[in-house]
């Protein structure tokens, strides 16, 4: 039954065969313009009168017109009977609301306008074609009286630009949805999609344009009956939006080193190159790996500086170095491509627990949502999963979007590289992920040659596979704010570059971080490292600890359940290490620096020979680590505290220690000998020096299993001891305040304070060897084994000795 109006009111009802019906019967009432309005959800604009509607009329009970042609709007209930209008009756322009898709008022409303010229196919929602004749009413001859052909014609969804699953009959997962996505999203008139059902897809549909927003409103996606993917792709998602290469490339060799920080790239021939057009700028890798490139994003064109000079909108991470080349590629990107409010839930894939895939097309199985690729300001968001293989959010060569409100539960998969993310982010830049979460996941952000990007209040529980992660290819200047879960810094070996710069963390509580490669001035703030268990009762390996690079590091105010350790894989940084009120628990036969031993060549395992200074920190629970090959170490009001009843020792390494307050409590620094410059642990002779100066109030107190609080082990030692303002307190009296044993021993004590226990020196007075203290307060101590004074020894006059 389908309905006409005219300009005054009047109803004129006519059902599909011509035959006429009461106007006033209820079947034959027409709709009031609100009422349909409100029912198609076209905006307020079109109240007041719209080109897609001509002349509707202002009052609620005023009826369509059918006075003329382009201005007739019909009424019918479904698609079907849409459809089955007589092809007589269908002038172009002819407007007809349909009050259902399989029936009135099941929420596939629309209203469609007849254009008697369109060839398009049906595509069973925005397009249909009539089933009785399937052409337009003839025209009228010509001036010379020859009768034109008939023309096709199709009725087509007249919108605002907003989509609807429902104009398709899509009103739950028993249809699947592909067509209508493509339909939809190919449309270029439409700008928006929205889904008002839960939806199940069986492609993986790739697109190229831009503008486009698909909400899903919270419904949920499934994928039963998926086709395969193609092999070890993760870009094969539901919705995978990818900018067009052009095929217009350019590579120049640099004649000049590229400074870093620079935006000024140089290129071959700057006339190919155009004010906000798009480009891939790659650097060819570094010989050491195959994916060993500082530069390889998609940058915008801001201004064209000179005939061989192009300004980027882009400051370089790392210098690139004349001579090598950087292949310049012009891509179309999508842009503005949003997808937001899913509930996914992947396909089940069977278990692995190998390597090697179980049979052929195993990780072709499953689903993922969203990817994107050559895409600028694509922003995901409220995408929730479950059950999916590859990442939720994929994304290679990406810029200015926003990852927000997103969340991946219990992934199929988690071992198999790629698989189990939340976010994996290639080639990124000005990225913003924001209000995630994973449980169970292997990476919750993952940046590989990322930039300028950041992560802020992002949470990942069951987090022993690194919920936040470099992969060590040159990423720089990423930031990571109010986090919780393990974090994993360049460390993913070689093939990328182990390299970072410019890391900062705040605020951030995690079972480990891990930034021990070539890793440049790092920065945590406010950082917990705690201990985690993988189940009730099993403690996850190495949790509560922090693994950091000595090159630009700055730590303060963050603590570590059970250790912190230092190694040194790069010399990049221009600032000092620093590490500034912070907190460590240190675990038996654990390191606070990496020392000199075979085999420690490997990035993240090097000695740490450059300078550090701890302020205002404490190590506490020691019995037995390594204070390694620092070359200078500088300890402000620091304190070393052993196991209580035990006590502890730090097995000292380090070249230089400068200790101004803070102190020793029932703790030993064990002196081994200073770390050697060639990296020969047996080479004696090429051993520097190693010293030790105590002032600014510094105390010792209690015992430890040495028997104390400072010792020399090494006879070949050349140690060089400067005490001044110390108060030494020892528990009893086999504690000795320091024990010196045969070698080069250089000792000075001026104005320090000695409490109970003992001296012991098994030094002889040899070449170099001197022991000279004055102004000295003993109270109690045993001075027996002190070496007899001469000319370079002098321990009693000026002293004040008190038994």
């Amino acid at each position: 039954m389908f309905f006409l109006t005219d300009k005054k009111g009047k109803s004129n009802a006519t059902n599909v065969t011509g035959e006429a019906n009461q106007a006033t019967g209820k079947a034959g009432e027409a709709i009031s313009r609100r009422k349909m309005l409100a029912t198609l959800g076209i905006g307020g604009a079109m109240l007041a009168g719209s080109a897609l509607v001509p002349r509707i009329a202002s009052a609620d009970n005023e009826k369509f017109s059918n006075s003329s042609q382009g201005n007739q709007v019909l009424r019918v209930s479904n698609v079907e009977e849409l459809k089955s209008l007589p092809s007589g009756q269908l002038d172009d322009g002819l407007y007809v609301f349909v009050g259902g898709y399989y029936k009135n008022g099941d929420g596939g409303a629309k209203l469609v306008r007849f254009v008697a010229g369109s060839t398009k196919a049906d595509n069973g929602g925005t397009v249909h074609k009539p089933i009785k004749g399937g052409k337009g009413r003839e025209q009228n001859d010509d001036s010379m009286g020859r009768k034109p052909p008939k023309t096709e014609g199709c009725f087509e969804v007249v919108h605002n630009g907003v989509g609807d699953f429902r104009w398709f009959g899509i009103f739950d997962v028993k249809k699947n949805a592909d067509d209508a996505l493509e339909m939809l999203i190919n449309d270029p008139s439409i700008h928006r999609v929205e889904a008002y059902s839960d939806l199940n897809f069986v492609k993986r549909h790739v697109f190229h344009r831009s503008d486009i927003e698909i909400d899903f409103h919270g419904h949920t996606v499934t994928t039963e009956g998926m086709e395969l993917n193609t092999l070890d792709n993760p870009f094969g998602a539901v919705m995978f939006f990818q900018g067009v290469v052009t095929g217009i490339a350019q590579t120049v060799t640099l004649t000049q080193d590229l400074q870093e920080y620079s935006d000024i790239f140089e290129v071959a021939d700057s006339s190919i190159f155009e004010v906000e057009s798009w480009w891939h700028a790659q650097i060819k890798n570094n010989a050491a790996g195959g994916a060993q490139r500082e530069l390889d994003y998609l940058i915008k064109v801001t201004e064209i500086c000179d005939a061989t000079h192009v300004r980027f909108n882009y400051k370089l991470g790392w210098l690139l170095a004349k001579g090598r080349l950087i292949t310049y590629k012009k891509v179309n990107p999508a842009c503005r491509c949003h997808v937001r409010n899913m509930h996914f839930i992947g396909i089940p894939v069977p278990p692995n627990g190998t390597s090697v895939r179980p049979f052929p097309t195993w990780d072709q199985i499953g689903s993922n949502p969203v990817a994107y690729e050559f895409a600028v300001e694509c922003d995901a968001s409220g995408i929730k999963a479950t059950k999916v293989f590859w990442p939720v959010v994929m994304r290679r060569y990406n810029t200015h979007y926003v990852t927000e409100r997103c969340q991946l539960m219990n992934p199929e998969e988690r071992d198999w590289g790629g698989t189990g993310y939340l976010t994996q982010q290639l080639n990124v830049l000005y990225g913003h992920v924001r209000d995630c979460n994973t449980s169970n996941a292997r990476h919750l952000n993952d940046f590989t040659c990322a930039a300028y990007s950041l992560v802020e209040n992002c949470h990942g529980d069951g987090d022993e596979y690194g919920p936040f992660v470099t992969h060590g290819q040159y990423e720089h200047d990423l930031t990571y704010l109010n986090n919780s879960g393990l974090l994993s810094f360049a460390n993913s070996g070689t093939t990328w570059g182990d390299s970072a710069k410019r890391v900062t963390v705040k605020k951030h509580i995690a079972s480990r971080i891990v930034a021990s490669k070539r890793l440049t001035d790092l920065t945590l703030e406010d950082c917990h490292a705690v201990v985690t268990y993988t189940k009730p009762g099993v403690k996850m390996a190495n949790s509560g600890s922090f693994w950091v690079n000595m090159d630009g590091l700055q730590m303060r105010g963050c603590t570590a359940e059970e250790m912190v350790t230092i190694s040194k894989g790069s010399s990049r940084g221009k600032r000092r290490n620093i590490i500034d009120s912070c907190s460590f628990g240190m675990l038996k036969g654990y390191e606070i620096a990496r020392p000199i031993r075979t085999g420690t060549t490997q990035v993240g395992y090097t000695p740490s020979n450059g300078e550090l200074t701890i302020l205002n920190s404490e190590f506490y629970n020691i019995e037995d680590v390594n204070l390694g090959s620092i070359n200078k170490l500088t300890l402000v009001n620091t304190w070393f505290k052993g196991l209580p009843q035990t006590g502890g020792t730090v097995r000292v390494g380090t070249r230089e220690i400068i200790m101004q307050g803070g102190g020793l409590v029932d703790c030993c620094f064990l002196f081994t000998g200073a770390w050697d410059k060639v990296g020969d642990v047996n080479n004696a002779k090429n051993k520097p020096d190693q010293s030790i100066t105590i002032d600014g109030g510094a105390v010792f107190s209690g015992t430890n299993s040495e028997r104390a609080f400072l010792k020399s082990v090494d006879p070949t030692n050349v140690m060089t001891w400067n005490f001044g303002n110390l108060t030494s307190s020892a528990a009893d009296v086999n504690m000795a305040h320091f024990h010196m044993q045969d070698g080069v021993n250089k000792w000075k004590a001026i104005g320090s304070r000695f409490i109970g226990g003992k001296y012991v020196t098994e030094t002889n007075a040899g070449s170099g060897t001197y022991f000279l203290m004055a102004s000295c307060v003993e109270e109690g101590v045993n001075r027996t084994a002190l070496p007899p004074e001469s000319d370079t020894v002098k321990h009693t006059a000026g002293n004040f000795l008190f038994s």
